[in-house]
């Protein structure tokens, strides 16, 4: 080994404790000077967004329907969808409701296809009539 090599270190990049990518300038006898980060776009375990839009591209969104009935208060009819649907608001859930009543039926909300079963079935098994179906994406 000559001597340059005792004061040599790697010049090939390592990861600090926080998981970013540093490299290390050439360093003499003083020590050595860090380059800036490189810092990964994506965090590890989670997908990108470009990995996101194709996996929303391979499974195709599905409609949950509200179907007006002659039994439920309306009152009721709230309540349930606030408690079957995620962040579902009040307002939100009245107008659901309202829009089932005078037009006969209305979109809960647009999921994934085991979302909406999901989601149909709870409605279902609070005494509500409700459907699922792709979402076309039409009026």
């Amino acid at each position: 080994m000559c001597a340059a090599d005792k004061h040599s270190v790697s010049k090939g990049p390592w990861v600090n404790n926080r998981g970013v990518l540093m490299t290390m300038s050439a360093m003499g006898k003083g020590g050595g000077v860090l380059d800036k980060p490189i810092i990964e776009k994506t965090t590890p375990g989670r997908e990108s967004e470009f990995d996101l839009r194709k996996s929303k591209k391979m499974a195709p969104p599905y409609r949950v329907i509200l179907h007006n009935d002659n039994f439920n208060k309306r009152k009721y009819v709230v309540q349930v969808l606030m408690k079957v649907i995620p962040g579902m608001t009040v307002d939100n859930a009245v107008n659901i409701m309202q829009e089932a009543h005078i037009n006969g039926l209305a979109v809960v909300i647009v999921c994934a296809q085991a979302d909406a079963e999901q989601h149909c079935m709870q409605l279902r098994g609070n005494g509500l009539l409700s459907s699922v179906e792709p979402d076309g994406g039409g009026c």
